[in-house]
């Protein structure tokens, strides 16, 4: 990697050790695509060549990416433009990317900028050689410690990802205290997944890269690229499958434990006509598979991780008992149920029979996995955000007991609150804006939920009670800051905030009586796991 003035190095990287690893996966190993060229600027600066001096040793030829990460439009998706301009021109603290505003121009910056968010053309490829060739071990697993190597309870640790310089912070639920921080990959997605002992936990990178920690020994045991811009990961309890979800390619991945790859599945339609990307993938372990979204295809897919599952079959069925007709494994293969429109965000009944499926375009299905078809519609507005969803058991005015979900949404302020037996909608509770995150826990009266859709109430918390369906308190951080996704202690005694600022903080609440206990600063704290809340799929936190 060259030095300062000569190289962009690593815009937006990791740093630490981590770093000297990764350069041996470098995308480089797969057939070349070089970036797609093009005329200089109309200020006639000549884009491509600035990219290929300055940018390619790290960022790689092709934009996908080497030891600094891919730089492609949908990757950046959540990196606003000018703050990819200032990164160009000061640098990231704690990391190998330097600022370049004394050998770069302010044109030539955010020529560069401007370049980075346009497509790649021809579409960039990563196959099954490519995601073969990315694996890394970073330790041998003979060496592991098969016990803890810290005092605290292994199942009330929170695990808090800090986007601002892409750490990971491990936190001990007892005493509300840091015991470790690690090097993340660049722009970790979708929430970390935990096997059912909560030893090992798998994240997912915006740009392909899954990893593999060790939770008893602190430690990253092997990463693997699964994809150019990918969504999320699941994981079956046992650890032993490991499911992937790509916009780019448009697929699924399927790895073993050790993430080696097993096959990859393109996602697309039953007629073979249209490939969709994979909005994300769900463990649902009481059916042993993993569910998947479609973004593009009218389609819910199912699959089973376990091998003890029927055959699925395919085309004209003429006797299923006699076998006449076309089958394949029901092992890692996806079984389909064919819907009127793609349903891209889910929820799930705790038993994983039903999903409750919303639409970007709006409004919501209720889809039997058994029968695999629609059964009931949901009379939601906005853009309900479902993977979001919590449950409770309520008592409505006339005695009855009633198990009920509640959603954010994302365009609409409010918090809906749906029977799960019925599928009507008991109340919409209004809030002070669009929200992102709802969260409870069964030992907590209240359920907690933001605003940070909006602009002019992200900071405010507004807490709910679980049996008025009312909002009862509001918490409000600093005017402007975002104040948002709440996560219980194992025992439910504590809510833990996040002050979702660069120089932010994970800030500890009494659940009972909503007074602040403590807090603890971090760098743009976007979200904490606690173990046991995620193995037991505790009822207040999604899925």
């Amino acid at each position: 990697m060259k030095v300062r003035g000569s190289s962009l190095a690593c815009l937006f990287v990791l740093a630490g050790g981590l770093v000297a690893l990764t350069a041996a996966a470098s995308p480089g190993k797969a057939a070349p695509q070089a970036a797609s060229a093009g005329p200089a600027t109309a200020t006639g600066i000549d884009v491509h060549a600035l990219y290929a001096q300055h940018c390619a040793a790290c960022h790689a030829p092709n934009r996908l990416g080497a030891m600094g990460p891919a730089l492609l439009s949908d990757n950046l998706a959540r990196l606003r433009k000018a703050e990819a301009v200032k990164v160009i021109a000061e640098g990231r603290t704690a990391t190998q990317m330097p600022g370049f505003a004394a050998p770069l121009s302010k044109d030539e910056i955010a020529a560069l900028a401007d370049w980075i968010y346009t497509p790649v053309v021809p579409e960039p490829r990563w196959s099954e050689a490519d995601i073969a060739a990315s694996r890394i071990q970073h330790v041998d697993p003979a060496t592991l410690s098969d016990k803890p190597v810290f005092d605290a309870d292994p199942l009330n640790l929170f695990l808090v990802v800090e986007a601002g310089d892409h750490h990971v912070s491990v936190l001990d639920g007892d005493k509300l205290e840091p015991i470790h921080r690690f090097q993340s990959r660049f722009a970790l997605h979708g929430g970390p997944k935990f096997a059912a002992d909560g030893r090992y936990v798998f994240f997912a990178s915006r740009d392909g890269w899954i990893t593999k920690f060790d939770l008893w020994n602190l430690k990253v045991v092997a990463e693997v690229r699964a994809g150019i811009n990918t969504r999320n990961v699941a994981a079956s309890p046992d650890g032993r499958h490991v499911a992937v979800a790509n916009y780019l390619p448009h697929n699924i991945v399927l790895l073993d434990g050790e993430l080696n790859l097993i096959k990859t599945i393109e996602a697309g339609d039953r007629d073979g006509k249209q490939t969709s990307r994979v909005s994300a993938v769900y463990d649902a372990s009481p059916r042993q598979s993993f569910i998947a979204a479609l973004k593009d295809v009218p389609e819910v897919w199912e699959i089973s991780y376990t091998k003890a599952v029927e055959d699925i079959p395919t085309g004209f069925i003429h006797d299923y008992k006699q076998r006449e007709g076309s089958f394949i494994p029901g092992y890692l293969n996806p079984r389909r149920t064919i819907l009127a429109e793609p349903l891209d965000d889910f929820f799930f009944t705790q038993d994983y029979s039903e999903l409750m499926g919303a639409s970007r375009a709006g409004g919501g299905q209720v889809v039997n996995l058994d029968v695999r078809k629609k059964i009931a519609d949901l009379p939601l507005d906005g853009m309900p955000h479902l993977g979001s969803g919590v449950t409770w058991e309520w008592t409505d005015t006339a005695g009855k007991v009633r198990t009920v979900m509640a959603s954010t949404n994302l365009k609409a302020a409010e918090v809906t609150v749906i029977d799960m037996q019925s599928w009507d909608v008991i109340r919409r509770i209004r809030t002070r804006g669009p929200g992102f995150f709802l969260r409870s826990h069964r030992s907590s009266p209240y359920a907690f939920v933001d605003s940070m859709m909006s602009a002019e109430a992200r900071h405010i918390l507004q807490v709910i009670d679980k049996r008025s369906l009312e909002v009862v308190k509001e918490i409000a951080g600093p005017p402007g800051q975002t104040l948002a996704h709440v996560e219980f202690t194992r025992d439910g005694r504590y809510a833990l905030a996040s002050l979702w600022e660069d120089e932010g903080a994970v800030i500890v609440y009494d659940a009972h009586s909503l007074d602040e206990i403590k807090r603890l600063p971090m760098r743009k704290p976007v979200g904490k796991y606690n173990v046991w809340n995620k193995i037991t799929r505790e009822e207040g936190t999604s899925h």
